[in-house]
């Protein structure tokens, strides 16, 4: 039923009781969000009170932050006589997680706005350069492709993805200012070049090959963990369960039998082995809340695995690099 000419409103009596601008409601109407009940004889637009009911629906979506063509898929679902609510649920949940990436973006501001002002003048310059590197909110993607440089060529995806989980930390939610400067470095460390132009690479590279290597990476993860709990402990290398994975994550990917003189063999070459002690200084300091026990990384878990391995053979313990 066409509501009468006398229940009809004007667009500035509609913007009036609306609360909005003129502008605004010929906005919509333009756009197709907010249709005209009628036109009077002098061709201007006519309103019902259904319109105002809409353009009211309209601004509240709109102060939620959905975008005009968000708006008009959660309005053209309330016209649909099966409407389910999908529209308008897919928009707010997709809302929420833009507005939880500000979020972090501003928490990381906040925190490297602090690193600056807390930093002497001498160190601003480099600091500031550092983190104009640094995209807001921060991304792994360089720690990503540092490491599939490093990796063995064909190493099946799977675990590659799993070796990635481990050695890339996620920036932390809310950062200190230190950890948006480990994370800033780590980021510069990794995309710059290597000294000697090649990434350096393990013997267990060259020896057991791609499908090797995401046997022994498998094998390595668990000993990491093990290790872990031993060093959140405070407690030194030794030999443990956590040193047994260790070495049989190597003897699956070679092939070979545990022994003494394969452990002796075994600790000679991994303390010849190029090592990346820079890169898990800082990811310890990424993940780790300042005035805390610093985390264990697979670096530091890797090294506390190698002084239990020189403990037990009698070796020389590697030296860091």
């Amino acid at each position: 039923m066409r509501a009468r000419y006398d229940e009809l409103w004007g667009i500035g009596e509609l913007a009036a009781r609306a609360g909005v601008t003129v502008k605004t409601v010929r906005f919509y109407s333009d756009g197709g969000l907010l249709p005209e009940t009628s036109r009077s004889a002098g061709g201007h637009r006519r309103y019902g009170s259904d319109a105002l009911d809409r353009l009211r629906l309209i601004r509240s979506l709109r102060a939620l932050g959905l975008s005009v063509p968000e708006v008009r898929r959660v309005l053209d679902e309330e016209d649909a006589a099966d409407g389910t609510g999908e529209a308008l649920e897919g928009a707010v949940a997709q809302r929420l997680r833009e507005l939880d990436d500000e979020k972090r973006a501003l928490r990381w501001r906040e925190a490297a706005l602090r690193l600056v002002q807390e930093s002497a003048p001498g160190e601003r310059a480099d600091r500031l350069r550092l983190l104009g590197d640094l995209p807001v909110p921060p991304s792994t993607a360089p720690l990503v492709r540092f490491w599939r440089g490093w990796l063995p060529p064909r190493m099946p995806r799977r675990s590659v993805d799993a070796f990635l989980d481990v050695a890339v930390p996620p920036p932390p939610e809310d950062p200190a200012p230190a950890q948006v400067l480990a994370f800033a470095r780590l980021n510069a460390l990794t995309r710059g070049p290597c000294p000697d132009g090649a990434q350096p690479r393990p013997e267990a590279h060259r020896t057991v090959g791609a499908r090797g290597a995401a046997v022994l990476y498998a094998g390595l993860a668990e000993a990491y963990e093990l290790a872990g709990v031993q060093m959140r402990r405070g407690r030194d290398p030794r030999p443990g369960e956590a040193l047994d994975c260790f070495v049989d994550a190597y003897t699956s990917a070679y092939g070979v039998r545990d022994g003494e003189r394969f452990r002796r063999g075994l600790a000679r070459q991994l303390a010849v082995d190029p090592r990346l002690d820079r890169y898990w200084e800082l990811v310890a300091e990424v993940v780790t809340e300042p005035g805390r026990r610093p985390e264990p990384t697979p670096g530091t878990a890797h090294d506390w695995l190698l002084a239990a391995l020189a403990v037990q053979t009698g070796t020389p313990p590697p030296t860091s690099v």
